[in-house]
Formats: C-alpha cells, structure tokens, sequence
C-alpha cells in the first residue's frame, strides 16, 4: 500500500479466503449463548453469470462432489435462480449445531469448486441461515470477494424490511469470531436468498 492510499484510507481489497467459513461452527456457538439464534441446518452459496452448457455440468459436478464427499445418495442440493438472475444453490443439513459443520463443509466444497473450475469470478457470496424461540430468520452473509461476514437479519411478515438493531447486535456478538465486514455499505440485503426459509 502506497503512501498515497494511507492517506485517503484507501487499503488493499482482501483475498478471498475460504477457509474462514470453517469459523461459524464455533461461532454459531457464540451466536446462541449470545442472542438465543440456533442454526437451521440451510445454507446456499450464490453465483453469477453462468449459463447453459457451463450451468449444466456447475450442477452435475456438485451434485457429484457432494455426493462423494457425503457418501449420501440423493444429496439434499437445490438450484434456484433469483429475479436478478443470480443462480443459488441451496444445501441442508440437520439444523442445529450438529449439523453446522457438515453445512459449512457443503458450503466450502461448493466455492473451492467454482473457485477451481474458473468461476471464481463469479463467485458472490454464501449464507448460512439461523432462527431464535420467536421463529425471526437471521443469515451470516460470507462475501466471496471480500472474505468477510455481515449478518442480514429481515423482518418477518413479507415485507423487505430489516431488523438493523438486531443486524448490529450480532456483529457485536461475533466481532471476536468471525471477520466482519467493516463498511456497513457492503451489507448487501438478500431479501429471497434461499437458506432464510426453513419450510422442506
């Protein structure tokens, strides 16, 4: 970083780092002691800009990835895409801290795998979804290209609206956890993600 960038503020943008998904077991953990939310076992991990031949074998090599490093048949793996044309893959586990880990195992197998077939580009983000005694929905936002965590927390009801006080209290939460993103800009709202919802 230059002597320049000092002075304005400006720094390097961080590499991605997958890696620092394997930390939300742990701070899920911290997350429950903290604020009563417990995971649900949903998580997806949302990409762009990958159409037809390439779409198809993305959704062939993952089943087959999560296939083999699961020993499942019938791996529990969904593709959606959203109105803005972002394509999600959505995972499920058993919810709750058991099945956290086998969440985020799915979830970096699916990044390095994209990262590794030359989609790393269009790699946005992942979401693991969390929900407290009163059913409010909560997701811990990882960004692909920032290699940092935001939580989303929407107002239940349909409406798109969020629950900023509660969005605050978890980073608070979570600040000795997990790498938070710093620049409240960058905590996108991902209003229909799939992971938020815990209907089968």
């Amino acid at each position: 970083m230059g002597l320049l960038d000092s002075i304005l503020g400006r720094g390097r943008p961080v590499r991605p780092d997958l890696d620092q998904l394997f930390a939300v077991p742990s701070a899920a953990l911290t997350l429950e002691a903290g604020t009563g939310f417990t995971p649900t076992g949903l998580g997806s991990v949302c990409f762009a800009g990958v159409e037809g031949s390439a779409f198809a074998r993305v959704r062939q090599d993952v089943r087959e990835l999560l296939d083999a490093d699961t020993g499942r048949g019938g791996v529990p793996v969904e593709f959606s895409r959203d109105d803005y044309g972002y394509t999600w893959m959505l995972s499920r586990q058993a919810p709750g801290a058991e099945g956290t880990a086998s969440l985020v195992n799915d979830l970096h197998a699916v990044n390095t795998l994209l990262k590794d077939g030359g989609f790393g580009p269009h790699l946005l983000c992942s979401l693991i979804g969390f929900r407290d005694q009163e059913d409010r929905p909560l997701a811990l936002v990882y960004l692909y290209k920032r290699g940092t965590f935001y939580p989303f927390a929407p107002v239940p009801g349909g409406e798109e609206r969020r629950d900023s006080q509660l969005e605050l209290q978890v980073r608070a939460v979570l600040g000795d956890d997990l790498r938070v993103e710093e620049d409240l800009s960058r905590w996108f709202p991902v209003w229909a993600a799939p992971g938020l919802r815990t209907e089968p």
